[in-house]
């Protein structure tokens, strides 16, 4: 056969039977041209009272100061950091599966790369609004930003972290959101050639003239590379400069030059968890078995299992430099987070980040959908206490024992962060709403060469050796959205 043909040895992206390119675009279009069905409401009551709290507790600590927080002399800096970080962290998965694995031409990210996408804005928005929260008096947050002198005075200070912070988080997120709505402008114009009345009109603008000719496609995808090409430096540079708030003082736990790697590699770890909670739900709910297979859910396991190890080989790269440093106080910092009041938290971590990955190792594991989806969420709970554990176990003993501190979170941290859940899974089920979650163009890309249904006619048609052929059936053994018919008609020679 002509060598054009992708070997049957690699495993499907698209399943299930009479694929064609009107049907990829109706099954990706459903839950966008027909009204919600019960789970998107049930969903979206439950984010939206999830929003509302965020407000309240927001609107409040405004009100009344950052007093309201837990904080304390010692603990200056607790759930509101520990959350911006988590939320920075949580974004970074868009981004790599956007920009790395498109100029890397890894095809597995067509079907979930959108949704990813989206996750990552969201997710930057809700970082962004803690950066505001935590200055005190947010209605200077314009102070970040270089200003001219008819403002006064008042000069940026390049030496301070925090300013690195705001170009850093604004970048990352402009460069996000252009490469987010450049990709959708196809889709989009798809869902305005089907739609009439208003909502035609609507989407109309929204596509920005999409014509679909071959100069259009073509520039799309000069732009896309070139996006592409920004992006991926971002994922380096920004959870590097946020690790920078830590590495750049002289507390014990913090000044240490291994926290830009690892917490990139943290971030990466959170990201991907948060983008296998979402999908396994999506693919459920909205009926994306076809599109968003067992291999993506198993390729994705394996880097969080990757980046797992690699987080773990950096907390005890920790363990020796404080060991190895002589600094009695950089190993006291060290010795507190294991065995002192907060050592709960330190175990947590360990458990959830260490120990947990590692069971993606067995296939069985990895290739469950249950425990894949429970393993996404105890990484996130994971990271969640890993940024705690940094920040206020490093905090609240300092150098004078008489000024050592617990933290205790009062009801506006907790209403805060809760809240900015709700405020994400709000924005994220309005996406899904309004907008396609998979790249109806860039999975039609995949119909003709990587679908269970090319590689089986191709088989049947003697296309593979009959070795290769017995190989790609036991590997679709693992397949939810496979059937027994399917892998027989593999056998089926004319």
């Amino acid at each position: 056969m002509s060598s054009h043909n992708e070997s049957i040895l690699r495993e499907p992206l698209i399943t299930g039977k009479d694929i064609t390119y009107a049907k990829v675009t109706d099954d990706i279009l459903l839950p966008v041209e027909n009204k919600p069905n019960k789970a998107w409401w049930i969903g979206f009551i439950i984010a939206a009272l999830g929003a509302m709290l965020w407000v309240v507790s927001v609107g409040y600590t405004f009100w009344t100061g950052i007093g309201a927080w837990g904080l304390n002399k010692t603990v200056g800096w607790a759930w509101d950091i520990t959350d911006f970080v988590w939320w920075v962290g949580i974004g970074h998965a868009g981004t790599l599966i956007s920009a790395v694995l498109l100029l890397f031409r890894q095809n597995w990210r067509n079907s979930i790369n959108r949704s990813a996408e989206a996750m990552t804005i969201f997710a930057v928005i809700c970082a962004a609004t803690y950066v505001v929260a935590h200055m005190g008096r947010p209605w200077l947050a314009y102070w970040i930003f270089p200003l001219p002198n008819q403002f006064g005075s008042l000069w940026v200070n390049f030496n301070s972290p925090l300013v690195w912070d705001a170009f850093a988080i604004s970048t990352y997120f402009t460069v996000s959101l252009v490469f987010w709505y450049c990709g959708l402008l196809p889709d989009i114009a798809t869902v305005r050639d089907r739609a009439t009345g208003l909502k035609r009109k609507i989407y109309k603008v929204l596509s920005f003239g999409w014509n679909g000719s071959v100069k259009t496609w073509q520039r799309f995808e000069i732009v896309s590379l070139i996006l592409a090409g920004i992006s991926t430096p971002l994922v380096l540079s920004v959870h590097t400069i946020v690790s920078m708030d830590f590495a750049t003082s002289v507390i014990p736990g913090w000044h240490t030059t291994i926290f830009p790697p690892y917490f990139v590699a943290g971030a990466i770890f959170s990201g991907f968890a948060m983008v296998q909670t979402l999908l396994l739900i999506l693919r459920k709910v909205m009926n994306f078995e076809n599109y968003i297979t067992m291999f993506h859910i198993e390729s994705m396991n394996k880097i969080i299992m990757v980046t797992g190890s690699i987080v773990g080989i950096a907390y005890l790269t920790e363990l020796f430099i404080a060991w190895y440093s002589g600094s009695e106080y950089e190993m006291y910092a060290f010795a507190n987070r294991i065995a002192g009041p907060y050592a709960w938290a330190y175990w947590a971590m360990m458990t959830c980040n260490v120990i947990s990955p590692q069971l993606f190792w067995f296939k069985k594991i990895r290739t469950s959908i249950p425990i894949s989806w429970v393993l996404s969420i105890v990484v996130n709970i994971g990271m969640w206490f890993e940024r705690f554990v940094i920040i206020v176990t490093s905090l609240h003993r300092d150098y004078l024992p008489s000024s050592w501190a617990m933290f205790y979170p009062t009801w506006v941290d907790v209403g805060i962060f809760i809240g900015s859940i709700g405020l994400f899974f709000t924005l994220f089920l309005l996406f899904l709403r309004f907008l396609p979650s998979i790249a109806i163009a860039e999975v039609k890309l995949l119909l003709k060469s990587a679908s269970l249904q090319q590689k089986t006619k191709l088989a049947q048609e003697g296309a593979f050796p009959d070795e290769q052929v017995k190989y790609f059936e036991n590997s679709l053994e693992k397949y939810d959205s496979v059937s027994e018919e399917d892998i027989k008609a593999l056998d089926v020679r004319k």
